[in-house]
């Protein structure tokens, strides 16, 4: 437990970021679920409107460094050739 008030205001801040980062981490595990489904319905018109709204949700929390730049860029790449794939 802290006991000094700097770790204790640490403790505070450390709990209030990770509850927020944790519902940014969801919303971007909502937003590539929503382009999956939309690809599984067969729509690409649906599927790319799905991904382009998407990808600047992705990128933000890449630039914020709540998901990592890598992950991010292997997210966007995979649900592309997906689409690709579906319009083909």
């Amino acid at each position: 437990m802290a006991n000094s008030p700097q770790a204790k205001k640490r403790a505070r801040q450390a709990e209030k970021r990770r509850t927020h980062n944790a519902s940014l981490r969801s919303l971007v595990r909502t937003q590539i679920k929503k382009v999956i489904a939309a690809i599984g319905t067969g729509d690409a018109e649906q599927a790319k409107a799905a991904y382009a709204s998407a990808i600047p949700v992705i990128d933000r929390l890449a630039d914020k460094g709540i998901i990592h730049k890598n992950k991010a860029a292997r997210h966007k790449s995979r649900l592309n050739s997906q689409i690709k794939a579906l319009a083909a």
